[in-house]
């Protein structure tokens, strides 16, 4: 007997959402997903490297504004092949075209490290993300496990291999400028990161039977040092900087990669850079695809500010390795998932001992009525 197919968002016709990804009002999204807003900053690269002319320190310049304000913003001209980047998204999306059975040969559900899998690899998640995903583990090179890399369609293997090479020397080349901008030797935020983490992530969003009622990640900071997305044209990312009281859908820019810094650049910056409070929502028209590749310091890194300017406190108390930081992140999120949970339930309680209250009084009255 053959085990059963788990749920898969590619293969359901189903018109009504489940329950799993249905999210509270709150969390709900509240603007469209091709809503666009040109917010975000989009920055040339062309020229990053000439000191002489000023042009490098303009584009710093431009950089650093952004991730003072949004943690957030786009870059062109960035020297990754073109070509690359086209075989990268077409493969990715014949991976998600393939049958159930082919994708779910790399389940990585049960703790496995790398490969294929609904929603999220986070244990123990209340409500479901509306997308599938895989992932490979591909910097340091010791990490890469090719058995957990899915090995279709064919030719998909090398070009994440020359994909992640070309987008760790991009990323490294912007850690160096926010490094130069905090007054520090231009490989001082690299080196804080040890040996350098890298994963990518390719998200696939199918339509969605009821798109407002769920997301296809649910909004969140990332951990790491910074993340590098490549999106489609459809739109869906979304980012807010006054805490969720408003948010933006980030314009899709051709060939352009969205670069967002994560809680451990904002740690090492002491708090000047952001980092960068998204979600992504989905819709029922298009799908759509997006590839983050987040750098990540490995875990025994060691997290407190590289830079305080006069007059400022450091923003933690105390030296901590990344592997401390992370865990204190996720026990946070729980803690505050439970908190809602207990708040919902002790809202419904009131409500029913206020709606057994109505009908005694009602009761009561009746019984003068008759009387």
């Amino acid at each position: 007997m053959f085990p059963a197919i788990p749920f898969l968002p590619t293969a359901s016709t189903e018109k009504t959402l489940r329950k799993n990804f249905v999210r509270d009002f709150d969390e709900r999204p509240k603007v469209a997903y091709n809503n666009f807003s040109s917010d975000v900053p989009v920055i040339s690269l062309a020229g990053i490297d000439d000191v002489a002319s000023g042009r490098r320190a303009e584009i710093c310049n431009k950089i650093v504004a952004a991730c003072e304000d949004w943690g957030l913003f786009q870059v062109v001209d960035h020297g990754v092949d073109v070509e690359l980047v086209s075989e990268m998204s077409r493969l990715a999306r014949e991976f998600f075209a393939l049958p159930p059975e082919e994708k779910l040969r790399f389940d990585m559900s049960g703790g496995k490290k790398g490969g294929f899998i609904v929603s999220s690899h986070l244990q123990g998640e209340a409500v479901q993300d509306w997308r599938e995903i895989v992932t490979y583990f591909s910097y340091p090179l010791r990490s890469r496990d090719f058995s957990r890399w899915p090995d279709k369609p064919e030719g998909w293997r090398p070009i994440v291999e020359s994909y992640s090479q070309k987008l760790m020397g991009l990323s490294c080349k912007l850690l160096n400028i926010l490094s130069e901008a905090m007054g520090l030797d231009s490989d001082a935020l690299a080196k804080s990161c040890v040996d350098m983490d890298q994963k990518i992530l390719v998200n696939y969003y199918p339509k969605c039977p009821q798109p407002d009622l769920t997301l296809g990640v649910k909004r969140h900071t990332d951990p790491g040092t910074i993340t590098l997305l490549l999106q489609d044209q459809t739109g869906g990312l979304q980012a807010t900087k006054d805490g969720g009281k408003t948010w933006i859908t980030v314009e899709p820019v051709h060939g352009a990669f969205i670069v967002n810094l994560g809680d451990h650049g904002h740690y090492l910056s002491n708090g000047r850079f952001k980092n960068a409070d998204h979600q992504a929502r989905v819709n029922s028209d298009y799908d759509r695809l997006s590839i983050a590749t987040f750098q990540n310091p490995s875990q025994g890194a060691i997290v407190y500010p590289l830079a305080i300017r006069e007059g400022e406190k450091p923003i933690l108390e105390e030296p901590i390795t990344f592997a401390e930081m992370y865990r204190r992140k996720m026990t946070k999120d729980l803690e505050l998932a439970k908190l809602k949970k207990l708040a919902e339930m002790e809202k419904q309680e009131m409500e029913m001992k206020k709606a057994e209250g109505e009908l005694v009084s009602k009761a009561k009255t009746l019984e003068e009525i008759l009387a």
